[in-house]
């Protein structure tokens, strides 16, 4: 039984929360086999497709499968230490690799399906890979690289033929069915905490993505995502959105939930997806704990919600990047519920967050997470003041548990995020008189105009609240009297004509809901925003395009 904490008393979990990390841990091996020996019928997944196809998977399921698997890589020669990297849809299949590898000691990279060649390319060079492991949509990508990746000596296909590929399907069953009973090394693999176990590369939003690793302890960091944020509970049916390639999936789709008991609703999402088909899903699935990013649920909040049985959901928690207030007020308007926000990077857990049973703040990040102790630092290193921005700063004595290792070589990026005993985000905020966080930005977004330092996220969430916007995107723009000016890139909501008239009632609008200095002196149109593959805004391209010299 897993304790539970009062987060009311935020001070006392604060100073009582703690995470063992002994020597030795595997996942695999230490949540999901222990749960299928404890419960054979306990549930672990509930899957659906877009045209309602349904699988149910027990932890034992899982266990026996990842054996098998496991069985099959070792005859292809994948060893402890040896990296693997994964591209697959929301299949049941990508778990079971994911817990045969970790078994066997390997180093998994989970990646996103909607890479390119070239992505595919830079990210098999860079990271070494010796298997990957992917679908016959995806092969194809491969094929095309593979050429440029000599280290590439295994490649598997989860089904279908393909030269030079294994069929997962197919070893399965010849020439003889593998064991699902145990893995057949000479021993059990035993894995320390601190050996590497995980790579991601981040999104690259303004340069080549790092990559970033984790080792096999990691998954116990995401005791605080899960059990501390997202509230999960060994009966809650858990709904993260998001897709396997991004470390959001590790937040929301596997370790936290699966170390408290919870079963994982997975929803396998293929070509075109309109938000609101989620609903009627939370609806008939009686769905628990709902995570999604704002991008979903600015998407969500334009349905009828009061239309859909939403009783049983009891959470909701975002995170990815910031929530705008009047989408949480539209929320909750709509079906009772706050909308918890939390803060982490690839590079964390939930270090930040708007905890269950504390006071929420529409706008802002929340508090430290228990276990994190964060502060905000000026350019040299010293703390700022109560509402002065500065550089969000994590100490690292004590080291938080989950917290990246290092990025992998990039020594220069090293240097920089690891300093005076602190890792730096990279990211921007202030906090305020209770001693609650607000974004401000990336060090690169935050924009220098006339003295001013000015918060995209700010003027983002006040352009926001115009009926006619559907999303937004500001950045800094060059001007010959101001030097830089406040940009704003708009989508408008359907049927919404872009005139020159409602650029200027959407600056009134601005003004009106905040400082006057902070509106944007320049609107643009556009019919949709430049995003990296995992849906962030891609600030460099608007600010090429606004004419301004993007950071080195």
């Amino acid at each position: 039984m897993q304790r539970r904490y009062n987060l009311k008393d935020y001070a006392k979990t604060c100073a009582t929360f703690a995470i063992e990390v002994p020597e030795y841990y595997n996942f695999a091996y230490d949540v999901v086999d222990q749960w299928a020996e404890r419960d054979r019928n306990k549930l672990a997944m509930v899957w659906v497709d877009q045209e309602g196809n349904e699988k149910k998977l027990t932890f034992r399921d899982f266990r026996n499968a990842s054996n098998e698997a496991a069985n099959i890589f070792l005859k292809y020669g994948i060893q402890q230490g040896d990296p693997v990297f994964i591209i697959l849809h929301r299949i049941p299949e990508w778990w079971t690799f994911v817990l045969a590898l970790l078994k066997l000691g390997a180093v998994v990279c989970p990646a996103p399906t909607l890479l390119t060649a070239q992505d595919i390319r830079y990210r098999l060079k860079a990271g070494h890979f010796k298997m990957v492991i992917t679908d016959e949509e995806n092969a194809v990508k491969v094929d095309e690289v593979v050429a440029d990746c000599p280290g590439l000596a295994v490649r598997c296909l989860v089904s279908g033929e393909r030269e030079g590929w294994f069929n997962y399907q197919d070893e399965l069953l010849y020439p003889a069915p593998v064991s699902r009973h145990t893995v057949s090394t000479a021993e059990k693999v035993r894995t320390r905490s601190d050996e590497p176990m995980l790579i991601y590369f981040t999104s690259g939003t303004t340069r080549e993505p790092k990559m970033v690793l984790h080792n096999y302890g990691y998954p116990l960091g995401h005791q605080v995502t899960a059990r501390l944020w997202q509230d999960t509970r060994a009966n809650d049916l858990h709904f993260s959105v998001t897709d396997t390639g991004w470390a959001k999936c590790a937040w929301g789709k596997i370790f936290g939930q699966w170390i408290e008991g919870a079963c994982l609703f997975v929803y396998d999402i293929r070509g075109k997806f309109v938000a609101t088909e989620l609903l009627p899903l939370l609806e008939k699935y009686e769905v628990t704990i709902f995570c999604a990013p704002p991008t979903i649920y600015r998407m969500l909040v334009l349905a009828d919600l009061k239309k859909f049985d939403l009783r049983q959901l009891r959470h909701c928690t975002s995170a990815g990047e910031p929530l705008n207030p009047e989408t949480m007020r539209i929320w909750k308007e709509g079906t009772g519920l706050d909308i918890h926000e939390g803060y982490g990077q690839t590079e964390t857990c939930c270090m930040i967050a708007n905890f269950p049973g504390c006071r929420i703040k529409p706008g802002s990040m929340g508090r430290p997470s228990p276990g994190w102790h964060v502060e905000l630092h000026d350019d040299q290193g010293g703390p700022v003041g109560v509402h002065e921005q500065g550089r969000i700063a994590v100490r690292l004595d004590p080291r938080p548990v989950g917290l990246l290792v290092e990025y992998l070589e990039d020594e220069k990026v090293n240097q920089k995020a690891f300093a005076n005993g602190f890792y730096y985000t990279g990211d921007k905020a202030y906090l305020d008189e209770d001693g609650y966080f607000w974004f401000v930005g990336r060090d690169d977004d935050v924009i220098k105009s006339s003295g001013y330092r000015i918060s995209p996220f700010e003027v983002e969430s006040a352009l926001l609240t115009h009926p006619a916007v559907k999303e937004a995107a500001v950045v800094g723009a060059p001007d010959p009297i101001r030097g830089i000016i406040v940009k704003a890139y708009l989508v408008l909501k359907p049927n919404i004509q872009p005139t020159e008239h409602l650029a200027v009632e959407i600056q009134k609008h601005v003004k009106e809901i905040t400082a006057p200095y902070k509106y944007p002196r320049s609107v643009e149109f556009l019919e949709k925003l430049p995003k990296t593959h995992s849906g962030k805004i891609r600030r460099n391209v608007l600010r090429a395009m606004a004419g301004t010299r993007n950071p080195d």
